[in-house]
């Protein structure tokens, strides 16, 4: 198909492109030229080529893929976190946590109402005072300031804006939390891949992304969604190392999991850094319609956040975090939050047993969901899990390289009955080709409620 292109500079060709993808002209999955080529037909530079296609990637109309060029690109909606709606499937990839273990809020919040007008504090003094405490855990700084925000997504999008410009890098975990990597392509930045073993963030791939460029690293340092990685506190050190050679790189710890871990926290921000922030987010103990996190950083980046959050525009509501701070320091929701944490590693590490003697090596990890490899393409494994009354979420969407990436299943299994867990178990081993790598009797052939 040749496509008759016009523009002498980055945003006339790319004006040009956009025009045509709006308007249909151009399907997605359509091969645009070559970046070489287009530059001779139209007599300009290829940089400038180069740059009307990166606008366009940024605008989410095209995507790089390397070898295969650079295509139109399909306008689906982004995969997003949660249960699907309208399906007789038993959901186990929704990523969320149990809702009978969120605490009820109801008797803390005939406690949190009063009156809050224009030109008062936008954090509330009791909860500054208690996060203080909580959120300075391994930080090498003494000038730390607090902020609170509508969840980790909202810190880690407004912690972005008030840092970057577009079209700037960041660096993600590959593969990465849907939220982040969402939170970056809609601000207009170029994302980064990182890759992620057992212990996390690896260091050579961090490394690489500094020298490409990145002005920012988001880092989950324990429970990573969705491997369930932790870091440990060697691969900790090492990356506070490399990251010490890039002190105004802006460091963001997503930190989202926290008091539900069973990992302990190793922190990449380390005293060189000038610019960082840890998020901590309320969603997975007390429930994601709580919608509030709490952010530590540096001075500077604190105050870019702050006018973001003036009064009259969009700062958090008193009554939700009056109610956040009843609620964390009740001792009888706290513990509760804390049966929750050793109810949500057990049952991981049940299923994950229960697969390995079933055949497929599972490591358990840490966090709300399970990540599973397998020998035989994921997609075929779901197709055939939904004949067998199973909605589970492929590994695909959380990747961000063109690499290789493997075959997975990310499972949501917590909630999950012995029974219904057994039966699970069965129907993947069977789908994934290993059924006859059970023995009567393994470790793992049991699952205990």
């Amino acid at each position: 198909m040749t496509i008759d292109i016009t523009g002498r500079s980055a945003s006339e060709i790319s004006a040009d492109l956009r025009t045509r993808i709006e308007r249909g002209e151009l399907a997605p999955g359509t091969l645009l030229p070559p970046v070489r080529t287009l530059a001779t037909d139209l007599g300009v530079n290829r940089n400038t080529v180069v740059a009307a296609y990166r606008q366009l990637a940024q605008a989410g109309l095209v995507e790089a893929r390397g070898r295969g060029g650079t295509r139109v690109a399909d306008r689906a909606a982004v995969a997003q976190e949660g249960y699907a709606p309208d399906t007789v499937l038993r959901d186990v990839g929704t990523g969320n946590p149990d809702p009978a273990r969120i605490p009820d809020p109801t008797a803390a919040l005939a406690r949190s109402a009063r009156p809050v007008l224009y030109g008062e504090p936008v954090i509330d003094p009791g909860l500054e005072a208690w996060a203080r405490g909580w959120m300075t855990e391994e930080l090498p700084q003494d000038d730390v300031r607090i902020t609170v925000t509508s969840g980790a997504s909202d810190a880690i999008e407004r912690l972005l804006a008030q840092a970057l410009q577009r079209d700037d890098a960041v660096a993600l975990e590959d593969p990465c939390f849907l939220s982040a990597l969402h939170t970056v392509r809609t601000g207009g930045y170029r994302a980064v891949p990182v890759p992620v073993d057992a212990e996390g963030m690896t260091v050579d791939g961090l490394r690489a992304a500094l020298a490409a460029g990145v002005r920012a690293v988001v880092c989950t340092p324990r429970a990573h969604n969705p491997t369930g990685a932790s870091l440990s506190a060697e691969r900790a050190a090492q990356l506070r190392a490399v990251l010490a050679a890039h002190p105004y790189v802006l460091v963001i710890e997503d930190d989202h999991f926290s008091l539900l871990s069973r990992a302990p926290l190793h922190s990449v921000i380390g005293p060189s850094q000038r610019r960082w922030a840890r998020i901590r987010s309320m969603s997975k103990f007390l429930g994601p319609d709580t919608c509030l996190a709490v952010t530590a950083s540096d001075p500077d980046t604190a105050d870019g956040l702050g006018v973001r959050l003036t009064p009259g525009t969009t700062w958090v509501s008193h009554i939700l975090q009056r109610l956040t701070l009843a609620l964390v320091t009740d001792d009888e929701v706290r513990a509760g939050i804390e049966e929750a944490a050793e109810h949500y590693a057990r049952r991981n590490a049940a299923f994950a047993e229960a697969l390995t003697a079933r055949g497929l090596a599972v490591r358990p990890g840490d966090g709300l969901n399970l990540w599973v490899p397998l020998p035989v393409p994921a997609a075929g494994v779901r197709e055939d899990l939904m004949h067998r009354g199973w909605l589970v979420r492929e590994g695909d969407p959380f990747f961000l390289g063109e690499g290789e990436r493997g075959s997975f299943l990310r499972l949501t299994v917590h909630d999950l009955d012995e029974e219904a867990a057994r039966t699970l178990a069965d129907d993947i081993a069977a789908v994934a080709g290993v059924s006859g790598a059970r023995r009567p009797g393994a470790r793992g052939g049991r699952i205990e409620v």
